[in-house]
Order: C-alpha cells, then structure tokens, then sequence
C-alpha cells in the first residue's frame, strides 16, 4: 500500500489503546524520493503480522509477537493493511532520510535529529511490517551521521576559529588607527579607513559563522572603544578647524571690505591693495566654500584697480609713440659717434644727443624705455672705451715713466752688448748665450714703449 493512499476510519479500539496516526515527514526539496524500497505487500503481511479472532493485530520482531492494536469490525486483510500503511508511513521516512543522507548538502546534526527521532518511532510502532529491519537501516544511518556530525562539528570549530583571527585582525587595524597621532592624520583618510573596516566587520558578522557571546562582545567592545577614540579626536578637531575657519572667515571679510573701499582711489590704490594681499595669505583658510565666495569679491576689487591701470598704461603708451620715434631718430644720429676719428667732436655729439635724449621725457611702456637706453649705453660704452685708450697714451705721467723706462733700457741694452763682446773674445759660449737672451728681451720690451 502507498503511503498517501486513503485509509478507512479506525473503528474503537477497546484494548490496547488506540494508536495515533504517525506525522508525515516533509519531503526534501532537493531529493524526490522513490517509493519505499521496504513496503510490504498485503501478500507478505501475514509474515510479519497476524489477526486473532477478536480483532487483535500483532507484529512479529525476530521470534516474539507484540500486540500492535485493534481492527475488530474489518476483515484480517482489512486490519493488517491498515497497519501495515501505518509501517510503510515510517519506512517512507527513513528511506526519505537515507536519501537526503547520500545526497549530501544536509546539516548531518539535523539529519541525526530526525533518524533519533525515527528510532523512537520505531520503538514499539503500532505497525506491522519488517520493524527490525527498519531498525537496523536506522541504527546504520545514525552511526554515519555520528561521525559527519563530528566532521561537521571539526569544521564549524575551526570556521569560527578562522572567524574569530579575522574579526581579531579588523579589531587591531581599528586599534592602529586609534594609536597614531591623531593631531597629524588627513582625517578624510583616516574616515574612510575606519569606515572600511567598519563595513567589513558588518559583513562578516552577518555572513560569517555566529561566535559565542563572550568572544563576540569582547571583540566588539575593542572595535567600538578604538573607533570611539578616532570618533572623538575627528570630532574635536572639526571643532577647532571651525573655530579657525570663523576667525579667518571674519579677517577676510573685512580684508574685502578695505579692499572695496579702494576702489575709487583708482591706479594709487593698487600698493595699498598689495599690502591687503599680503594679509589675506597670512589669514588662512577659511573653508573652501566661504573662501572660494569671499576672493571672488576680493579678487573683483583688484581687478578693478589694475583695470584702471591698464587704461592708464594704455594711454600712457598712446602719449609715447612720438617720444620712441624721436629717440629712435637719435640713435640713428648716434651712429655717426662711431664714425669720428677725432674723440674731443665725438664726445661733443653724444653729450648733445643725451640731452636731447633726456629732453625727450619718460616713455612708456617701460620695457621700451630700457630696450631705447640699452642701444645708447652700447655708444656710450664704445666712446668711452676709446677715451680710456687715447687717456693712457697722452698722459703726461704715462709718457714720463715711459721715457724714464726707455732710458733704463737703453743703457741696460749698451750694457748686454758689451758683456756679449766679451764673452764671445773670451770664447765663454755659455756667458755669451745669457747675455745675447738677456739682450733680446731688453730690446723687444724698447721696442714695446716705442723705443
């Protein structure tokens, strides 16, 4: 008989007491069962269950019969095969369980739950079919599942083991960072550090295996008192970047308004500005979003100043076009310095080209102005280079020491003559050579002054 098969009602059961219907195990749904490999035909009852006249049921286990219950108002096949649904209801199960056994992926200690259960079924089962047997089946799967429930158990030990090192390793980073100098840190760094290990300790403690509640609040306690303490120095550094942040705030602010106020003092505010300029680098930060507002006011006042400037400079330029063309017509006219042989009229031309050059007036730009006096300054040079030369070669004094040095020379030549004479009528050839040197050079430095 199957085990979902509709089963008449149980009449009374005077003695022994009636037996409840046994609960149907849940099939797994990774496992579809096959029918029970034990179910005992209505054929085969009689080997294991017998009816005595008055109804009573009995099951044989090994050579003894135990009274099962009571069928008396059916026929003996109809009360055997109403126990012996009540059997293929409890086979059913167990195979359902080896099953799910072999096919693994099942929590062993769950499984060793349910066969538990299964043998206490089993023991005395107002049933008839092969109760021994199905004993045995149950007592081999509960000696299987005793040792996967100690693999199972080896493994959860040292996956909590295993949970417990990295959850101790998150806890120590966080204590590193709780340990440095948190005066020196980037806090926006620090930040996202701490909330990285943060994040990883939410997700293994919902993903990884439960801890005990000792280990578990002991590591947390460590987590949170080292985030506590970074929590706290951010916190109190934010308050006095803050209070920094409104100092500067305020100084710049007034820098804007001194700054603004210059405004119509025009092209001779600009110095003042420079100095306000100076005192804005000096004040600080004052938060990105109040500094980025409070230079574009600051910057606009400036620009207004250097705006009036430039109009000045522009027109200053306009003013000098004539004045560049005027020193340039000079500089041509200057080329003629270099030309006269006679120094005294060179020098007179360019002293009057410098005053006219001077009468001319500022030109501006000024970078022009300096590139104008830079092409006059090479003349100026040259001439006075000439007048260097021409001063040392008619100085009185210059020509004094020249003659008197001429002279020296002169009688030390007369001198060296004489002593070659000699040595060479003497036949001294090394004498004759040194005086002969030394007569030379005499005669090469006459001829060096002029001699």
């Amino acid at each position: 008989m199957s085990a979902t098969e509709p089963s008449k009602p149980t009449p009374p059961v005077p003695t022994p007491p009636a037996v409840p219907m046994p609960r149907k195990a849940p099939t797994p749904a990774t496992v579809a069962p096959a029918a029970p490999a034990s179910t005992t035909s209505t054929s085969d009852a009689a080997e294991w269950g017998r009816v005595a006249d008055d109804g009573t049921v009995e099951v044989r286990e090994g050579d003894a019969w135990r009274v099962v219950g009571q069928y008396p108002d059916g026929t003996p096949e109809e009360a055997l095969a109403y126990f012996v649904r009540k059997y293929d209801d409890i086979a059913f199960k167990v195979t359902a369980l080896e099953q799910r056994h072999q096919a693994g992926g099942a929590s062993a200690t769950d499984l060793a739950k349910q066969a538990a259960h299964l043998v206490s079924e089993t023991t005395d089962a107002a049933a008839v079919g092969d109760l021994v047997g199905l004993r045995g089946r149950l007592d081999a799967l509960t000696s299987s599942l005793s040792e996967a429930t100690a693999h199972e158990a080896q493994q959860a030990k040292e996956l909590v083991d295993q949970a417990v090192a990295e959850r101790t390793a998150l806890v120590e980073r966080a204590e590193a960072i709780a340990s440095r100098d948190l005066s020196k840190v980037q806090w926006k760094q620090v930040t996202a550090e701490l909330g990285e290990l943060f994040d990883a300790w939410q997700a293994h403690q919902q993903n990884g295996p439960r801890l005990s509640k000792g280990v578990s609040q002991q590591l947390w306690k460590r987590f949170r008192d080292a985030r506590g303490t970074v929590d706290k120095a951010r916190r109190a550094f934010y308050s006095e970047l803050d209070d920094a942040h409104k100092v500067a705030r305020d100084a710049k602010t007034r820098l804007v308004e001194r700054a603004e106020a210059l405004a119509p003092r025009g092209v001779d505010g600009i110095p003042s500005y420079r100095t306000l300029l100076d005192e804005w680098k000096a004040a600080g930060r004052a938060g990105r979003k109040a500094d980025d507002a409070l230079w574009a006011r600051f910057k606009a006042a400036g620009d207004a100043l250097y705006s009036a400037r430039a109009e000045q400079s522009a027109a200053e330029e306009a003013d000098s076009a004539p004045k560049i063309e005027a020193r340039q017509a000079l500089l041509e006219e200057a080329k003629a310095v270099a030309d006269e042989s006679n120094i005294k009229r060179a020098r007179a031309l360019l002293t009057r080209i410098q005053r006219q050059w001077d009468e001319i007036g500022r030109i501006f730009p000024r970078d022009k102005e300096r590139a104008l006096d830079d092409r006059l300054r090479v003349i100026e040079q040259a001439l006075k280079a000439r007048e260097d030369v021409d001063w040392k070669k008619n100085n009185p004094e210059t020509k004094a020491r020249a003659n008197d040095m001429s002279s020296q020379l002169v009688e030390a030549i007369e001198k060296l003559e004489a002593e070659v004479a000699a040595a060479e009528k003497a036949g001294d050839k090394k004498a004759a050579k040194d005086a002969a040197d030394a007569l030379e050079a005499r005669r090469a430095w006459l001829n060096a002054l002029g001699g």
